[in-house]
């Protein structure tokens, strides 16, 4: 049954296995075990990243494509959901799908259009072509200020099953750790939870079909798999719009979650460095790489001042300390974790703990 469910993609490593099962509850129970606002947030922004890095995993670790329109797309979905509960007076579920069909639609017609006209060019020149036009929708959303909100965005109203306001028991659930609201948000972040887990097994489920052996073939060696009949620009294609597709619903999960969407907040390149960060961090070519990847990553980019502020106060009497462990250096601090990452996990850290697995059996083998 799990194999089934996994498209028999297993961990295929013991401690893989047991981080994956480990992060899977804590996100499951992310509300009840981390009671308050901000954990929650973060909560929420992992699974959507989740899906975004992994819909970017297909494009880059299994088709070999590097593309810098991703958060193009991941912006359509917000601006869908957006613009859609924006333009009347009482939010539904209805409007909401009706921004996400649109927001589908419109992402398809893009990315076959970059397909089709892109594609045929190799490496480089594909990513430039690709940041271009990135470049020019986020100016076009940025501008449009009647029908995008401009530089200040869109707030919005959602369903009142998904509101704040909404409470499913009058009195909060009390826990030993903390008191956690039954409430509207709750039900949006199960929302997100179950979307985000569809989308996962959907990918899985495509990489480790006969058409993801394609695509792996392509990004192998391109020359030789157009060799064996595959019509590669096909495939190519294929690939892009179903990772713009899949990018376009996350950005819809996030808007029904933040109630708000601007420029900055899908449309921004940082977000595309945090997508090739996060790759890089749990492993390319490997879906389970964003879930562990999306984890450190945003854990570290929401927790990292905290810590060093409270190192700076324990440092206060070291001489330089204290000037290093500022706030106000935490980027400083999230390169040097990424520096010693990519040094001592190379192929990611999904890469490196199924190489020690490997390297395991073939020792007891011995």
């Amino acid at each position: 049954m799990l194999q089934r469910l996994l498209s028999k993609d297993l961990p295929r490593s013991p401690w893989l296995a047991a981080l994956l099962v480990l992060l899977f509850l804590g996100l499951a129970f992310a509300p009840f075990l981390f009671p308050g606002v901000k954990a929650l947030n973060v909560a929420a922004k992992i699974l959507i990243f989740v899906a975004l890095v992994a819909s970017f995993d297909l494009l880059l670790g299994y088709t070999g494509i590097v593309s810098f329109a991703h958060t193009m797309f991941f912006g359509i979905g917000a601006y869908g959901v957006a613009i859609a509960l924006n333009s009347v007076e009482e939010a539904s579920f209805g409007t909401i799908l009706l921004g996400v069909v649109c927001a589908l639609l419109v992402s398809t017609l893009l990315s076959l259009l970059i397909g089709l006209f892109s594609l045929r060019v190799r490496a480089i020149f594909f990513a430039m072509i690709t940041l271009a036009v990135a470049s020019a929708f986020l100016t076009l959303a940025s501008q449009l200020s009647d029908f995008t909100g401009g530089e200040d965005g869109l707030t919005f109203s959602v369903p009142e099953l998904l509101s704040p306001g909404f409470a499913l028991s009058e009195e909060p659930l009390a826990l030993p750790w903390g008191e956690v609201n039954l409430n509207g948000k709750l039900l949006t972040y199960y929302l997100i939870f179950a979307s985000v887990c569809a989308i996962f097994l959907t990918l899985l489920r495509i990489v480790n079909s006969p058409f993801g052996r394609v695509l792996q073939a392509i990004r192998e060696n391109d020359f030789r798999a157009e060799a064996l009949g595959y019509r590669t620009v096909v495939y190519r294609t294929l690939s892009n719009v179903l990772s713009a597709l899949f990018a376009t619903l996350a950005g819809c999960l996030l808007a029904l979650w933040l109630r708000y969407n601007g420029p900055d907040t899908s449309l921004s390149f940082e977000i595309m460095l945090d997508i090739l960060l996060i790759v890089v961090i749990g492993g390319m070519g490997t879906l389970y790489g964003a879930l562990i990847g999306s984890v450190l990553f945003v854990l570290a980019q929401s927790y990292l001042q905290d810590l060093l502020r409270v190192a700076g106060e324990a440092t206060a009497g070291v001489p330089l300390l204290p000037a290093l462990l500022t706030p106000d250096r935490w980027l400083l601090w999230l390169g040097l974790l990424f520096v010693l990452s990519v040094y001592y996990f190379p192929t990611g850290i999904v890469g490196k703990l199924r190489e020690r697995a490997v390297l395991a059996r073939l020792k007891g083998m011995k």
